[in-house]
């Protein structure tokens, strides 16, 4: 009978604690998420600005195939911006890749070719030409493709440069527009896209765990390893579960953008309809080349909001002492308990 009454006793003891520090601990949590709300960010905006020049030239980029021992003619019209006539020179460069983001590097000495797949060797050189003020010309740029040249990507550029009569005909390189030519010569050739990375990011940083849903994109990149420029393309899928949330095509265009032979490029697709807490699933599917390869690569994330985590963090401590609480309470019940029989005990023995 002793021993239920103490139990039932701590029983008791533990269940007022429990209810006597429950208002607190909901008080703490309401107060966390007030706090937490009054946190939200504000967006940025941003101004561009725009320059102007003297030429313009179109189109700004042309693909051509031509067969090994054949010639043609790819068109480019440069338009005079200015209300004075212009004398231009048009410069024959090639041109590989600069950086991972697409940006042509051209090389500018007249004297030097890419070390592979150059155009400018097979480009015919090109005179001066007088454009009225605010008139276009057509300039005609003649490819001749030897026919020991091996199949695969060339790459070249056109750049028009004003030229001064005062300075005895010196062209305004600053100037100058260009207009990039990617020549494909047909015949057996490698096509090889690897997919070396894919993550999901928000400001430039790559995570699976995110504490809003603003600015989030899938990036990736791609290296060619093969002998001609590729341009792959597809679509970008979110699920949340087996919803579908979002889809993006990319790169689906009739002019894609390109990886060139011997480099890597790097793309980040915005993801949107993102909701504040969830689980989401990335999925991409792929395809280039002539006989449309494909690549599909799978990625989660989590987007959990910074309320979500300091109120997690605060129940989780409020959890624990209480835990710790009602440990210590019946600890400290069952020490009085063996203390109180102790005592009569030792009163009992002192009666004998």
């Amino acid at each position: 009978m002793k021993n239920n009454y103490s139990d039932r006793e701590n029983i008791i003891s533990v269940k007022r604690y429990f209810q006597e520090n429950m208002k607190l601990t909901i008080a703490i949590i309401v107060a966390t998420a007030a706090l937490a709300v009054s946190l939200l960010g504000t967006q940025a905006s941003f101004a561009q600005t725009n320059t102007a020049n003297t030429l313009k030239v179109s189109p700004v980029r042309t693909d051509v195939t031509i067969q090994a021992g054949e010639t043609k003619k790819v068109q480019t019209v440069v338009t005079n911006l200015t209300k004075s006539p212009i004398t231009v020179r048009p410069v024959e460069n090639d041109f590989v890749s600069a950086d991972e983001n697409g940006t042509p590097g051209l090389i500018l000495d007249e004297n030097k070719y890419a070390p592979t797949h150059s155009l400018k060797r097979f480009m015919t050189p090109l005179a001066d030409v007088t454009i009225p003020g605010g008139q276009a010309k057509v300039v005609d740029v003649e490819i001749s493709v030897p026919e020991d040249a091996q199949p695969g990507g060339y790459y070249g550029a056109v750049r028009f440069a004003p030229t001064s009569p005062d300075d005895g005909g010196q062209v305004n390189l600053s100037a100058s527009v260009a207009s990039l030519i990617l020549l494909t010569v047909p015949g057996d050739v490698v096509e090889k896209l690897d997919l070396t990375e894919f993550n999901i990011q928000q400001n430039g940083k790559s995570s699976g765990y995110f504490t809003s849903s603003n600015d989030l994109q899938a990036a990736f990149r791609f290296q060619n390893k093969g002998g001609i420029q590729l341009g792959p393309f597809g679509k970008i899928t979110v699920k949340q579960g087996n919803k579908v949330v979002y889809e993006a095509d990319f790169n689906n265009k009739d002019q894609r953008d390109m990886v060139l032979t011997d480099s890597a490029r790097r793309w980040e697709v915005p993801l949107k309809n993102i909701g504040s807490f969830g689980n989401y699933t990335v999925s991409a599917t792929f395809t280039y080349g002539k006989s449309n390869q494909t690549v599909e690569v799978t990625r989660s994330f989590w987007v959990v909001p910074q309320i979500a985590i300091i109120a997690a963090v605060v129940i989780l401590i409020l959890l624990i002492a209480l835990i710790a609480g009602g440990i210590w309470l019946v600890v400290r019940n069952r020490k009085k308990r063996v203390l109180r029989s102790h005592n009569r005990r030792s009163g009992g023995l002192k009666k004998l």
